[in-house]
């Protein structure tokens, strides 16, 4: 069984857009099961697919089972998806001994951006770059599966 412990944080776009990038990978992504307790997610990340299970938080951890899948049964299964799919942009960045996962929402979350970091234990200790700024790890409107329903251009 595959433990998650993720903290993830809101980005300055100001100074995300000074940064010296890498050239990201496109991702779409949709939910074929979405509940409180636990979901079933399908992801297209450039030419691969992916299939994932995710249990319910507790606080920044959970289990989390994911599996490549051929890129065109992923790209089927998220058409059987009953919402249009989150679309980003991911990039990841380097930075001290981790390496940041940053999502840049399209489409009807764009203005959203996101960095995640996966860590070893809930306690461990990192430095975050200038450019993350609040802390959203335990708030359900940024997590993917809540912007389908929810997006961030719908905010007030």
């Amino acid at each position: 069984m595959a433990t998650e412990i993720e903290r993830k944080f809101l980005v300055a776009a100001d100074l995300w857009e000074e940064l010296s990038k890498p050239v990201p990978v496109h991702c779409s992504q949709s939910y074929l099961l979405n509940e409180k307790d636990r979901n079933v997610r399908v992801r297209v990340m450039g030419e691969k697919g992916f299939l994932t299970v995710k249990s319910k938080k507790t606080s920044i951890s959970r289990k989390e089972f994911e599996y490549e899948i051929p890129y065109q049964e992923a790209l089927d299964l998220i058409q059987l998806c009953d919402n249009q799919p989150v679309e980003k942009k991911r990039y990841l960045i380097d930075f001290e001994v981790n390496t940041w996962e940053v999502d840049v929402f399209l489409g009807v979350n764009e203005g959203l951006i996101v960095a995640e970091i996966e860590l070893k234990s809930e306690d461990q200790v990192f430095t975050k770059p200038t450019w993350v700024t609040e802390e959203v790890s335990e708030n359900p409107r940024y997590y993917n599966a809540q912007l389908l329903n929810n997006p961030f251009s719908q905010w007030k």
